[in-house]
């Protein structure tokens, strides 16, 4: 009787390394490159924002009332680029810069009137943009897509 041959696990059987453009940052980033451009143009052409202003107006609705660093935190940016684009934003009518009652030296971000008619153009757009990136796969797989996602971003935040 033949002795049933034990199957490695998939993380410890032998694979051939990867070329660069099969890696998952490299597609990641060309992904996010080609999605960005179409929606660089949809932005300005739809709500008259830049991309980063209107990414940062969608994270300032999304999340208010919003000190800097947090706009930065949520937005993914650098806090240079966070105080900028709400600096923009607040110049534009779309954003109030408050003091922070509990932060003497911080602000408190929140949306303006203007800031919410933007905010729901710029949300009807978001989603437009999002369902064109994913509209190829079945609602299953945006699923699991999303639940992939999901674990790669918790795994990648621990130490």
């Amino acid at each position: 009787m033949a002795k049933p041959q034990a199957t490695a696990h998939p993380k410890q059987a032998a694979q051939q390394p990867l070329t660069l453009d099969r890696t998952l940052s490299y597609r990641l980033h060309k992904l996010h490159k080609l999605t960005d451009l179409g929606s660089q143009q949809d932005y300005l052409r739809e709500t008259g924002l830049s991309l980063s202003d209107g990414r940062c107006l969608a994270t300032i609705g999304t999340f208010e009332p919003l000190s800097v660093k947090d706009l930065a935190l949520r937005a993914n940016l650098d806090k240079g680029q966070a105080s900028r684009a709400a600096q923009a934003l607040v110049e534009q009518g779309l954003v109030s810069k408050q003091h922070d009652q509990l932060d003497a030296r911080g602000v408190v971000l929140t949306l303006t009137e203007a800031g919410r008619a933007a905010f729901v153009r710029t949300m009807d757009l978001v989603h437009r943009r999002n369902q064109q990136i994913f509209g190829c796969l079945s609602a299953a797989e945006q699923e699991t897509l999303s639940a992939l996602f999901d674990r790669l971003i918790q795994h990648s935040r621990q130490p």
